[in-house]
């Protein structure tokens, strides 16, 4: 049987009264694009830099790629491609010129930064600054000097913040198509879409990891109803719904209600007796995983001292 490529046991960091990381345990397999979902704040770079041998755990263990995490953090560094929040390159040098930087800090032959440029679609811009990209492009030079060393695993954190639809689009069709390759990929992100294009998720809330599974595994733990209010007067629908017994949650969504909540029976009362109050019908409908994301923010304590 194939070795995970990640393994982590109980992670746990500290910065002085705060534990940001709070016994986190993660798998991932070969070849797996596995999401790491929460709040901001939630300890999901942290968690993230850990694995990937730039801060060292206060308890926990586990191993990267075969690495011990805490005795072989140079070798993890050097299998793994780790893509930061922000854009981080010198933006008044080339595309090419950063690459060649890139090259050099990893020790790599001069036609590594061709080939990058030919495989990532950036040679017809090799000559344009980098500060002068969109987003997009950005990121796209971003993955390029992620993946030129040719690693095992990438470590993406939040990669897609701030690009339109359809560079995020092809963004992830680029990651599904790595991953077909056999490369492993962990993606932190805040897009449900997103998180729903992963083989699996991990859901971590104050520095606690609260669900991991699939998408559907995941929102069938989360045992939500939903039923949608839709017609009549919706916004005095919110207002009544709102605090009622098994109600949850109400949400507009255009033209619809939203209604969701753990006890099925009381909220269906509650939304039938509205419905009928405000001219509006009731629609059962499926949980989405935004409703089991925005649920289990609202069930977790802060770990602020």
């Amino acid at each position: 049987m194939t070795s995970p490529a990640i393994a982590v046991t109980e992670l746990t960091k500290r910065f002085g009264s705060r534990t940001v990381v709070d016994r986190v345990s993660i798998t991932v397999q070969p070849g797996e694009i596995v999401g790491f979902l929460g709040p901001n704040g939630s300890g999901k770079t942290t968690t993230i830099r850990m694995m990937c041998g730039l801060l060292t755990p206060d308890a926990g263990s586990g191993r990267v790629l075969g690495h011990d995490i805490l005795r072989n953090q140079s070798a993890i560094k050097r299998e793994v491609g780790y893509m930061t929040q922000r854009f981080s390159f010198y933006e008044d040098l080339t595309i090419a010129e950063n690459l060649s930087f890139v090259a050099g800090v990893y020790g790599l032959p001069a036609d590594a930064v061709s080939e990058t440029l030919e495989d990532l679609g950036l040679t017809s811009r090799r000559a344009q600054l980098a500060g002068s990209l969109s987003g997009g492009w950005k990121q796209r030079l971003a993955l390029a000097a992620c993946i030129m060393h040719r690693p095992k695993l990438l470590m993406l954190d939040e990669p897609t913040a701030g690009v339109d639809p359809k560079a995020r689009r092809e963004f992830w069709d680029e990651i599904h198509a790595r991953a077909a390759t056999g490369l492993t990929v962990l993606v932190s992100t805040h897009y449900m879409d997103e998180a729903e294009r992963c083989h699996r998720i991990n859901y971590i809330s104050y520095g606690k990891l609260i669900s991991q599974g699939t998408v559907a595994e995941v929102i069938a733990a989360a045992g939500l109803v939903t039923v949608i209010l839709r017609g009549g007067r919706t916004a005095e629908a919110q207002e009544r719904l709102t605090g009622q017994p098994g109600v949850d949650q109400v949400a507009h969504w255009g033209s619809d209600l939203h209604v969701i909540g753990r006890d099925g029976p009381a909220l269906r009362r509650a939304a039938t007796a509205v419905a009928i109050a405000t001219g509006a019908r009731v629609i059962e409908a499926e949980t989405s995983l935004e409703d089991v994301f925005i649920q289990l923010m609202g069930a977790s304590t802060d770990n602020m001292p």
